[in-house]
């Protein structure tokens, strides 16, 4: 699948959830509901992934973190 087929998919599934729980709750929730509805399509999700940064060729651990992370 590419990039823009998975990307797709993502956008899709976002409205599905939105269109379901509707606006004004708090994002933690839209993002265990997101994560449910892209496995539920098939695909590996993983949320809240730590993401250093790397600089001068070292690895930097600064607290970053991915919310979800798709394919």
């Amino acid at each position: 699948m590419t990039e823009n087929e998975i990307g797709e998919a993502v956008l899709g599934a976002a409205m599905k959830v939105h269109s379901a729980v509707g606006p004004g709750l708090l994002e933690s929730v839209y993002e265990t509901c997101l994560t449910h509805e892209l496995r539920i399509q098939g695909f590996d999700v993983q949320r809240q992934v730590a993401l250093p940064v790397e600089y001068d060729g070292q690895r930097i651990d600064t607290g970053f973190r991915l919310d979800i992370l798709v394919a």
